[in-house]
């Protein structure tokens, strides 16, 4: 494997080049999915190439930390309706789970998780001060979600264990679930066709 270090530009940088990072240089090693399953027997005795995995790990704890934040100021917005705001907590719970994940293999390799900047830092990013209404969040959630998605699904090819590419999938799967249960809340047409995620 060649040694990919990510820029740190692209680490605190927008979240579509953290996404476009995800889907072009995402591969990660089998050490690193069976780590993030919580299979730790299972990386033993493998090789990898443990920078590019940090790397690439720390990509997806980014975006996990932009999540969480983007829930917590639609929660805090007060645009939110009570079931819709107790959906986004959910949701927002979910990648609390994720993030933990992460933060917990990249520290098993021996790297440093990148850090969650401040909540005004990510409001001004995802341009807090235009949501004007539950919709206008519900439709930056949907964004987000899809881009994670996609960032998720891409990294699954490069793996050659049917084992690890499920844990891939599976937090592919959670994004997904989101992006639909948004997109169906803001009455708009789901995918209409078949193989709409990952493309």
């Amino acid at each position: 494997m060649s040694n990919i270090i990510l820029p740190a530009s692209e680490l605190v940088g927008p979240p579509a080049s953290r996404r476009s990072f995800m889907r072009r240089g995402g591969a990660l090693s089998a050490v690193a999915v069976a780590l993030l399953a919580g299979k730790d027997t299972l990386a033993q005795g493998m090789s990898a190439d443990v920078s590019k995995d940090v790397s690439i790990l720390n990509v997806a704890l980014g975006l996990e930390h932009e999540a969480i934040n983007a829930y917590q100021l639609g929660a805090g917005s007060g645009l939110l309706q009570k079931g819709v705001l107790d959906v986004a907590v959910s949701f927002q719970g979910h990648h609390k789970a994720h993030r933990d994940a992460l933060i917990a293999t990249i520290q098993k390799l021996g790297g440093t998780p990148v850090a969650e900047k401040k909540l005004d830092d990510y409001a001004k990013a995802l341009k807090a001060d235009t949501l004007r209404n539950q919709a206008d969040v519900l439709d930056l959630a949907a964004r987000l979600e899809l881009g994670a998605t996609n960032a998720y699904l891409g990294v699954i090819p490069s793996l050659g264990s049917k084992d690890l590419a499920k844990v891939a999938a599976r937090l592919a799967a959670d994004e997904t679930m989101h992006f639909t249960v948004l997109t169906n809340a803001l009455g708009r047409p789901l995918p209409g066709g078949a193989l709409s995620f990952g493309a």
